[in-house]
């Protein structure tokens, strides 16, 4: 593997040289820095784009320590038609569909010292990767993730326990593949995760990619999904749950690079305890050779108790004219009082038309996922982080 960066500049993160020697914000998404080497980056000060709505004070041994890059235990399920394997830092499939734009996601990458490969050459094919025991230490990891053209499958990432994590999960689906991928973070609440995830999606390709966050005490998945070829289509969906003291983030980039592409965005949050946290920002970029897109971006956050904070920033940058549609939407709020009135004159307690809402406000993201057993637990845990709320 051989090191890999941008033709800008890094200066500071967000920040390049102007002609009379100044230095000025980038303007665009496209034209960030990126390299695979954290010795290219400067120290995170949270006053960078990429940071300034993240708790950096408690991300420095992921930002700036030596992380333990070895391979890790797993406990795997998959069947005929996908393989599981441990593969080295000059395999071919490494730096395939991204590379770094931020310092945690470069010190990951710098630090690895093998990658988890997940290759889907089957159809109708499904595994699951769950990781338990990755301790409290700092730790880098890598993932590569492969759907051979015209293979369909299931990959489900599933994340417990303490950890101190900075990862890459790189995601690559072949010409007419169809390939859903569904990230849960589950952790501990001493845990702190951070994950980019890097996608490429193949002529006529489809990937559905779901992040379901409920655990750890700082969680931040950013998932970018570069749609190169004519045909391409993707879904980024997301749930998150914030109970006190909690932080979960995720920052979403949909790069239309070809014609006749489309993309949709959906994230659901919900909040409750004092000091609940959550960030969504949203990018899309319809490139001059994307013509014919069809794109929407939307972030829905429902607010369960006071004390709570969610920030929600949709963009969209569009540079053609011809495009089949292109759209975002962004909203914050408490319950709606016409809903629970509804629901109370028919017989229903507060207590419970309130659980109601809350499920049914967040169940249509699980309903998208296509794997029935997971979907029923994500909807207990909801159920679970409900029935805390009513204790406290």
């Amino acid at each position: 593997m051989t090191s890999t960066t941008s033709t800008l500049e890094p200066g500071q993160h967000g920040i390049r040289p102007h002609s009379d020697g100044a230095f000025v914000p980038v303007q665009t998404r496209s034209a960030r820095f990126a390299s695979t080497e954290v010795a290219d980056f400067e120290a995170v000060t949270g006053t960078e784009a990429v940071w300034k709505l993240t708790p950096v004070r408690k991300l420095g041994a992921l930002l700036d320590g030596d992380l333990d890059g070895s391979a890790y235990p797993v406990s795997t399920e998959a069947g005929d038609g996908v393989a599981i394997d441990w593969i080295g830092r000059d395999d071919a499939r490494i730096g395939s569909a991204g590379v770094p734009e931020e310092r945690g996601s470069a010190n990951a990458w710098s630090g690895f010292e093998q990658a988890l490969a997940i290759t889907v050459s089957g159809e109708g094919r499904q595994a699951t990767v769950l990781r338990t025991e990755l301790g409290s230490g700092p730790r880098a990891a890598h993932t590569v993730i492969t759907a051979a053209p015209h293979s369909t499958g299931l990959v489900i990432l599933e994340n417990r326990g303490s950890a101190a994590l900075t990862e890459n999960v790189e995601i690559v689906v072949g010409d007419g593949a169809q390939l859903t991928v569904v990230s849960v973070q589950d952790w501990a609440d001493d845990a702190l995760h951070l994950a980019s995830h890097f996608a490429v999606i193949g002529r006529d390709a489809k990937l559905k990619h779901v992040v379901v966050s409920f655990g750890g005490e700082v969680v931040r998945v950013n998932p970018t999904g570069h749609l190169s070829a004519e045909g391409g289509d993707v879904e980024l969906l997301g749930l998150y749950f914030a109970d006190a003291g909690q932080h979960l983030e995720q920052q979403v980039y949909v790069d239309h690079d070809a014609p006749h592409t489309r993309s949709r965005v959906n994230y659901k949050g919900a909040l409750q305890g004092e000091g609940a946290r959550t960030v969504w920002i949203g990018d899309v970029l319809i490139r001059q050779s994307a013509t014919a897109t069809d794109s929407y971006e939307q972030n829905r956050n429902l607010v369960l108790s006071d004390g709570t904070r969610a920030d929600s920033i949709p963009n969209l940058e569009i540079e053609t004219g011809d495009i089949a549609g292109a759209g975002h939407a962004s909203a914050t709020g408490r319950f709606d009082d016409e809903q629970l009135f509804y629901l109370q004159a028919r017989g229903i307690s507060e207590e419970e038309a309130r659980r109601l809402v809350v499920l049914g406000f967040l169940a249509e993201i699980v309903q998208q996922i296509g794997a029935p057993e997971l979907e029923q637990r994500l909807l207990d845990a909801i159920e679970a982080e409900l029935g805390t709320a009513q204790d406290a």
